[in-house]
């Protein structure tokens, strides 16, 4: 797929697409730790509101790359998942100063680190890497068919007729813009599925205004609003070992961006992210949000548009800051019903792992080692996402790094090829691209 052009006017359309694309991810976050924690109404909007801000300023500072951070590719950035259990039970146990005082240890612990980390490039070769960008998406795609049946498996409306017309119709609506769209319209099948998707759902009385309603016309950030920091070790080591998960899976992100734009990424690029993302967790404990890390969501977007130039994403960061400041605005996000966001969903998650499987297509599969490699990740891989209470039994640190199926397929991966192939399994020469002229990240 070719890179296309884009205008200031076309690139902040594509960037409200990518916005919308990672929103209910964002925003989950602090709902979940929020309602876990019993935060009256006041402590929950300014949660979301900062977190919403923090998303576009960490983005922001992994876009603009420097001397000392940033990785300079067309990335989002967003709150890590994977922190809610641990961050909750931090909570409970100790107090919320204590929470965010353990991230901003592990944002310090991050940026130290960064250097270190960035040495492991020499064991994703690409049969890792085509291995670890397909099953970052093969786990995605259960969440997204969770969101068509309406996000909540347990519930007694859980995939009711409604939640999958809505679902379906936003897929049908993205292919058929994506196949028989011209140009720019193409660029943009994600946006007008969800706009479309919404507008369907709302003759059905599935959009409520209400969270317009209630939410404050402005915001401000205040550094500390729940108090000070308080340090505690064991809560510091609980977020070091998160913030390492999220490392893991950055890692894979970046190499799929380095897949997708035809560029090499190099140690100097890993350490540069690495150092982007560990800053902008220190900004999340200062100004009391949450863990930020590479959103792998919008890799399958740049991947189903063609645009693979950093201004799309540079107008996702402002308008994510702007509603950010802007609560009652950014409450209209919130209305999308969520099939209508699984729908979008399932077509990018899906992209990310045909992204994976395309690189695999080049590995030499006549080695039986490759395709024991493959199998046994990608098993694993999904077999943890699935059931991640598999490792319920052993310990509880252990359990924060297993119970991540992405985290399993790199360790399983990694492991396998340095065991199968010695010194040759650490060979990092690139697979034969169909296409060689190298593809440029627009830095504007």
């Amino acid at each position: 797929m070719q890179e296309k052009n884009v205008n200031h006017g076309r690139a902040a359309i594509l960037g409200l697409q990518h916005l919308l694309a990672m929103y209910s991810g964002a925003v989950a976050v602090p709902l979940l730790i929020g309602t876990a924690l019993k935060f009256n109404s006041e402590q929950m909007t300014y949660l979301v509101s900062i977190d919403i801000f923090m998303c576009g300023l960490a983005t922001f500072i992994q876009l603009a790359r420097n001397k000392y951070f940033g990785i300079g590719l067309p990335v989002v950035l967003g709150c890590a998942i994977q922190a809610v259990e641990p961050l909750k039970m931090i909570g409970k146990q100790f107090t919320i100063r204590t929470m965010y005082g353990a991230i901003i240890v592990a944002g310090i612990f991050v940026f130290l680190i960064s250097g270190y980390f960035s040495k492991i490039k020499k064991l994703f070769p690409p049969v890792v890497t085509g291995t670890l960008i397909t099953v970052i998406g093969l786990t995605l795609i259960p969440i997204a068919l969770q969101n068509i049946g309406g996000g909540d498996a347990t519930a007694a409306d859980f995939g009711n007729w409604k939640n999958l017309v809505t679902g379906f119709v936003t897929i049908l609506i993205i292919l058929i813009i994506q196949i028989w769209g011209k140009g720019f319209l193409s660029s943009i099948a994600v946006l007008i599925g969800l706009i479309l998707g919404t507008l369907l759902a709302a003759t059905m009385g599935m959009v409520s205004l209400q969270p317009i309603v209630e939410a404050a016309w402005f915001h401000v950030p205040q550094p500390f609003y729940f108090g000070a920091p308080h340090f505690e070790w064991s809560s510091s080591v609980t977020m070091i070992i998160i913030s390492l998960v999220s490392m893991v899976e950055s890692t894979g992100v970046f190499f799929a961006l380095g897949n997708l734009l035809n560029k090499d990424i190099t140690e100097d690029d890993l350490k540069h992210g690495y150092r982007a993302e560990g800053l902008a967790v220190v900004l999340g404990g200062i100004f009391n949000t949450f863990p930020y890390t590479t959103f792998s969501q919008n890799v399958g977007l740049l991947q189903l548009t063609g645009i693979k130039t950093k201004r799309p994403i540079y107008w996702s960061a402002v308008l994510l800051m702007i509603l950010g400041l802007l609560p009652k605005i950014g409450a209209l996000a919130t209305i999308i019903p969520t099939p209508v966001l699984g729908g979008a969903m399932l077509v990018m998650f899906a992209m990310i792992s045909v992204q994976g499987i395309r690189m695999l297509i080049d590995v030499d599969f006549k080695d039986e080692r490759n395709i024991l490699i493959v199998a046994v990740s990608i098993g694993l891989g999904l077999g943890v996402s699935i059931y991640p209470t598999i490792f319920q039994n052993l310990p509880r640190t252990v359990q924060l790094f297993l119970g991540n199926g992405i985290v399993v397929a790199s360790i399983c991966s990694v492991g396998l090829n340095v065991c199968f192939k010695g010194k040759e399994g650490l060979d990092q020469e690139q697979i034969t691209q169909k296409d060689e002229r190298p593809m440029t990240v627009e830095t504007k």
